[in-house]
């Protein structure tokens, strides 16, 4: 079977809610999106405000107060806020990849092994039994390894040991200093060793909520190899199913899962920072056309909140004076304006409840954008 790029969108669009708003609690449609970027504290709310009925933010606090939601550093070395029940396999697929990344240069400089990260991480999650603050878990790695290893050692392990961070009374539930406490999910793995079956779980997971998809897009989304997706994949057999891409390359795919036709209409959407559906391919132009990609995904890996039209990003937006800001980088339909309309109007009023200029610490990104439509919704 081929399915074509437009087929590809629409299937993504379905399987994360972005076709119609779907009536779920926050962890069942949280679960059902597999994963939500999680770098900017308001970016789940916002994400599931797109994606849900009658979202209320307080619904997602006490999900992560209750544990049932959880953040933690995980695919691609980044905040991410999971189901509970999807943390286990998915911190166990990131072994090698958190090894690699958070012992190495940073970590050694400190004078310090994996070894010795292996050691250190029980007595971590032993003082980490309640929440703790990022000052506190330091100066615990300071008293047990001294002043001049502190700051090294604790770069390294605050992502490398199983820590979610604890929410807090910060408006979205998180603040810029964050607290940490540990998973709860049994002994810590050690080594650079990945159990099979979580990396088989992980792809099973990320097919449900972004697929089709290639060997590049899962390696794409978790950072692991291709070669231990490929192996994963093979020891899946019949669990999944091949397509054909557009480029005549193979896809991947739960059998029976979602993919509708390629005229399905797709509403707008003003996507947060960061949101999963620009990042979870390694073939981003299934969703973010190619030359608008530099505009949105900067340099420096801030990704902006984006206009969704016709399952594609067309533009930006940012909350201005009460209003929404909208820049299309080309022509909307007057259709297309009003939806936008429409959903200003009720990211406005969503914001209203809690913080009025979320994201205003990137504004000066705007001023690098090129000349475009803009409008005040």
């Amino acid at each position: 079977m081929t399915i074509s790029a437009r087929e590809l969108n629409r299937a993504t669009l379905s399987r994360q809610l972005l076709l119609k708003r779907a009536p779920l609690t926050v962890t069942d449609g949280l679960r059902r999106v597999v994963a939500l970027q999680a770098q900017h504290p308001a970016s789940p709310y916002l994400a599931l405000w797109n994606r849900l009925t009658r979202f209320a933010a307080a619904d997602l606090d006490a999900a992560f107060t209750g544990r049932s939601a959880v953040k933690a550093t995980l695919m691609r070395i980044t905040l991410h806020a999971v189901h509970i029940e999807d943390y286990p396999a998915f911190r166990a697929a990131m072994q090698p990849t958190l090894y690699a990344s958070r012992l190495g240069f940073r970590f050694a400089a400190s004078g310090l092994t994996p070894a010795d990260a292996d050691e250190l991480v029980p007595e971590l999650l032993s003082f980490a039994d309640r929440p703790r603050t990022s000052a506190e878990m330091q100066a615990w790695v300071g008293r047990r390894l001294g002043a001049e290893k502190k700051e090294g050692a604790w770069w390294g392990l605050k992502a490398y040991a199983p820590l979610h961070h604890a929410p807090t009374d910060a408006l979205w539930s998180f603040g810029h200093r964050p607290s940490f406490v540990a998973a709860g999910t049994g002994a810590a793995l050690t080594g650079r060793a990945m159990p099979p079956q979580a990396l088989e779980a992980l792809i099973l997971r990320y097919l449900a909520g972004f697929g089709p998809a290639s060997v590049a897009d899962v390696a794409q989304f978790a950072m692991v190899q291709r070669a231990a997706v490929r192996e994963a994949l093979r020891a899946l057999d019949e669990s999944v199913e091949q397509l054909q891409g557009p480029d005549g390359g193979p896809l991947f795919d739960l059998p029976g899962a979602s993919r509708p036709p390629a005229e399905t209409p797709a509403p707008p959407r003003l996507m947060a920072m960061w949101d999963s559906v620009l990042l979870a391919y390694a073939d981003r132009s299934r969703v973010i056309p190619p030359a608008y990609r530099p505009l949105v995904i900067r340099r420096n890996g801030d990704v902006l909140p984006t206009l969704l039209v016709d399952g594609q990003v067309a533009g930006v937006w940012r909350p201005l004076e009460g209003a929404i800001e909208a820049t299309a980088f080309h022509p909307l339909s007057p259709a297309v304006w009003d939806g936008l309309a429409a959903e200003a109007e009720s990211l406005t009023k969503f914001l209203g409840e809690r913080e009025t200029a979320v994201y205003s610490r990137y504004h000066h990104w705007w001023s690098k954008l090129p000349e475009a439509e803009t409008r005040l919704l």
